[in-house]
């Protein structure tokens, strides 16, 4: 796989009391994807990234909603998220630098 391709993966980490409370119980931690991404892409960007080992991944698209805006409707963006679960002893500390 191409790194910078990897760099690309990962927009960002979903800091929610739901993803916290998950990180806790069963050491899965939420990020939220480019739209093509694949399994196999973010496990490598993750361990990449993180330096841990990655136990399994899922991916769920979340759909955009109808909102309406006075008279106007639109449509959000649809929503690419991962949920990562991590290897026994393996943890991820946002709150550090990544190198």
């Amino acid at each position: 796989m191409n790194q910078d391709r990897l760099y690309k993966v990962l927009v960002g980490p979903i800091v929610s009391e739901k993803s916290t409370m998950i990180a806790d119980k069963a050491r899965q931690y939420a990020f939220r994807v480019v739209a093509d991404a694949t399994k196999t892409e973010v496990k490598a960007a993750v361990e990449l990234l993180f330096k841990v080992q990655v136990a399994s991944v899922q991916i769920l698209t979340i759909k955009g909603k109808v909102k309406r805006n006075a008279r106007f409707s639109g449509v959000r963006s649809d929503v690419r998220k991962a949920y990562v679960c991590l290897k026994e002893g393996q943890e991820i500390n946002f709150a550090q630098e990544v190198k």
